[in-house]
């Protein structure tokens, strides 16, 4: 009989997905995730073409890793809207429950415009969390509050001194639209403060008595006028205000008529609720060259009415000051300047009475057309959907929509209808933001709580592309300056040293 030879092969022993199974053989529970590193295709040209390519934009401020593939993500909403043309609207809207760090993520794209160029404008800060931000940038710090600063609602500011300019440069046309907007300004300035006195708007009948009051009062007026000043052309009652009025020649008419109006204006100079803060000379004039924040962490948060009404009135001088940029600009008198602007707490203007909301509307409305990138923070669409009447609620809500991007971080699960509502998001993303606003763990080695599970963790949507989901890190630079428990790190020793200096042991 003929023997065949045996031609099959060895058996070779080759370890699992995991390594070799038993003890002492090496074997993983937990695969760790690839070393991974970025380059340009100058510096890694042997590897194209590439295998996986990035899926986040590179176009911006780096505002923190992906999470789950780690690459880096550049957003914010200037880069978007000037360079990648992503986004039809240089506006982000950031929602999120407090502590997990929505300024904290602005603070980030402040910096990094900065760096670009771009002057960050904060009209606003009411803990304060920008202030050691400006500061650190070179920028100017205007402090407003009772007894700590004055912000004149009738002053228009730097619109006089560009007015000059552009009629000493033949530009009568451009002249007279920066005293036209500085007109409009302060005039929507005085009907607001006049809806935060009463809690609804004036009638309007009242803002034509208005408008040709501040005209008069223009005109007669040597100087910058305050509040006081138009109270007295109302009293006095010129024949341009009266006819305004339609007193019919009747003095006990005209009285009767801008009785209302008076009485507001008089709660506005002589103290009341929103006190003298808005009736007194401007201490410090905000400056259009250099970063600006507006802080105003000294009125307490029970004083809502005061807050709303300082918050509107920075962010009208802001605007305004942004507007004769551009006319300066536009005239080539001047270099182009972009500006970031910053408008936290948002809702809390938007509460303070009927017709806020339409303020706030016209305030943002044209910010693509003035050159200046938005950035609007609340809480949660609650607080913009609970407002009194159904006009302002759609009109907030609008706000989320015309949004360049819209950034989440943590909400509660309640907030998904009404937030899917405006901006359309997957089940899978509703469910990573409600993970993200659960509460810290109790950490037993440490004996304090944990780091929140969400806390810089955020979702940058835009329009109905899938979100990208971002770990914000920050440098130990960034940690100094953002770093909001200041107070905090020295402990209190006074019990200690009373108890020492009695004699006590």
């Amino acid at each position: 009989m003929k023997r065949t030879k045996n031609t099959a092969r060895p058996r070779v022993l080759r370890p699992g997905m995991r390594g070799w199974l038993g003890r002492g053989r090496g074997e993983s529970f937990y695969v760790q995730a690839a070393d991974e590193w970025r380059g340009t295709s100058v510096q890694v040209c042997g590897l194209w073409p590439f295998a996986v390519g990035a899926g986040t934009p590179m176009v911006g401020v780096p505002l923190g890793r992906h999470i789950h593939t780690g690459a880096t993500l550049c957003c914010d909403p200037i880069s978007w809207f000037q360079r990648a043309k992503l986004i039809s609207n240089p506006s982000a809207f950031v929602l999120g429950k407090p502590g997990l760090g929505k300024s904290t993520l602005v603070r980030r794209m402040a910096t990094g415009l900065a760096g670009y160029g771009v002057m960050p404008l904060v009209l606003g800060d009411l803990k304060p969390d920008y202030v050691d931000l400006i500061e650190a940038l070179g920028g100017q710090v205007i402090t407003l509050g009772r007894g700590r600063g004055y912000v004149n609602v009738l002053d228009p500011g730097e619109a006089l001194e560009a007015a000059e300019r552009l009629r000493a440069a033949g530009y009568e046309k451009e002249a007279a639209q920066v005293l036209a907007d500085a007109h409009g300004r302060r005039h929507t300035m005085v009907s607001a403060l006049v809806t935060i006195m009463r809690g609804a708007p004036p009638t309007d009948r009242e803002e034509t008595i208005l408008d040709r009051a501040l005209k008069v009062l223009d005109a007669r007026h040597n100087g910058i006028p305050v509040l006081g000043d138009l109270l007295r052309v109302i009293q006095e009652g010129p024949q341009e205000v009266r006819a305004a009025a339609l007193d019919r020649g009747d003095q006990a008419r005209y009285q009767a008529i801008t009785e209302n109006l008076e009485a507001s204006l008089v709660g506005l100079v002589d103290g009341g609720r929103l006190g003298e803060t808005f009736a007194r000379p401007t201490t410090n004039p905000m400056r259009r060259d250099r970063p600006v924040v507006y802080d105003v962490s000294s009125i307490d948060d029970t004083d809502m009415d005061l807050q709303a009404a300082t918050l509107l009135a920075c962010w009208s001088a802001g605007f305004g000051t942004v507007n004769v940029a551009n006319a300066l600009a536009d005239a080539g008198l001047e270099p182009r300047r972009h500006y970031f602007v910053v408008l936290d707490e948002l809702w809390r203007a938007l509460r303070a009475g009927r017709g806020m909301v339409d303020r706030v509307d016209a305030l943002t409305r044209l910010n693509r057309q003035r050159g200046v990138g938005v950035a609007m923070i609340s809480h949660t669409m609650s607080d913009l959907l609970a407002l009194a009447h159904e006009e302002d609620r759609m009109k907030a809500r609008g706000f989320v929509e015309r949004s360049g991007m819209v950034i989440c971080g943590g909400l509660p699960g309640a907030e998904m209808p009404q937030l899917t509502a405006a901006v359309p998001f997957s089940r899978a993303e509703q469910d990573l933001l409600i993970g993200w606003q659960d509460p810290p763990a109790w950490d037993p080695a440490a004996g304090q709580e944990a780091e929140p599970p969400g806390r810089g963790k955020f979702l940058v949507k835009v329009g109905g592309r899938p979100g990208i989901p971002i770990d914000v890190q920050l440098t130990e630079v960034e940690m100094g300056i953002h770093d909001t428990n200041k107070l905090w790190h020295t402990v209190s020793r006074i019990g200690a040293m009373a108890t020492q200096g009695s004699g006590v042991a």
